[in-house]
């Protein structure tokens, strides 16, 4: 084991790659939660689509994908599950249409659609370790609103809250967070960093607090065994984080139908 893993510290990139994935997962996690709560699970899914279209767009135009995706994921108003579909299948297909004309893309959309630790520049992972570390204090400081607006928001709009502006910030949030992950994970399974750990982390605990502390560990941790398997079997690293994702919440499920037995 320790052989294994001084041999996949001495890549660069992947060191990188772990920084990176290890934050993505801490804010996928915390902003899962709500979302799932919120019944908002899809968001996700829709958003990374999005992310692919503007990918698309940038690398026929010879621009920096990130750059171009993250405001255009801000910026998207998705909001019911019509307006998912609509908006997220419209993107997909119109990045298709973009790379069956454009020469050359195949293996860079192959990257973003399932995700690649190589396509990763110095770059990015500095803007990504940046914006994480951004979107880890906002959901900090602002915990208290966040938790209001999960649980009960008319109640939190009777106080005084400002429901709209803490809906928006977990939009974007989210957002933010989905093009950086869709870099290593890919449009196709970013979204299951965002709802496996949350479901997971439902079925053994009940108090807000606690559950987002467990999905934050298991997110972690199934990410970090992920991409080391990924690294000894030579397997995609996206589709191996989504499977080490898949055994927790099996598991979890299982304890958790045990423990409601007893």
């Amino acid at each position: 084991m320790a052989d294994i893993i001084n041999a996949f510290l001495s890549y660069s990139f992947l060191r990188n790659a772990l920084i990176v994935g290890i934050l993505v997962s801490l804010c996928a996690a915390l902003l899962g939660v709500s979302l799932v709560l919120k019944r908002y699970s899809m968001i996700g899914d829709g958003l990374s689509h999005v992310s692919f279209g503007a990918s698309a767009i940038a690398l026929s135009l010879n621009l920096a994908p990130l750059y171009v995706a993250i405001p255009v994921v801000v910026n998207s108003k998705i909001n019911g599950d019509s307006a998912i579909a609509l908006i997220s299948t419209s993107a997909v297909a119109i990045g298709v249409i973009i790379v069956s004309m454009t020469k050359g893309m195949s293996t860079d959309i192959s990257n973003y659609m399932f995700g690649s630790i190589l396509v990763m520049t110095r770059l990015d992972v500095v803007l990504s370790v940046v914006l994480s570390i951004i979107v880890l204090i906002l959901y900090i400081l602002f915990y208290n609103r966040i938790f209001a607006i999960t649980f009960d928001e008319s109640f939190a709009k009777a106080t005084g809250t400002n429901t709209w502006f803490f809906n928006s910030l977990l939009a974007v949030l989210t957002a933010v967070t989905i093009v950086i992950g869709m870099r290593m994970m890919g449009a196709m399974l970013i979204s299951s960093l965002v709802i496996f750990p949350a479901l997971s982390a439902l079925r053994l605990c009940r108090g807000f607090r606690s559950v987002i502390i467990l999905s934050a560990v298991f997110s972690v941790v199934a990410f970090i065994v992920g991409i080391v398997v990924s690294f000894v079997l030579d397997a995609p690293t996206g589709a191996t984080v989504v499977i080490s994702n898949l055994i927790v919440f099996m598991i979890s499920y299982i304890v958790g139908r045990i423990c409601e037995h007893h």
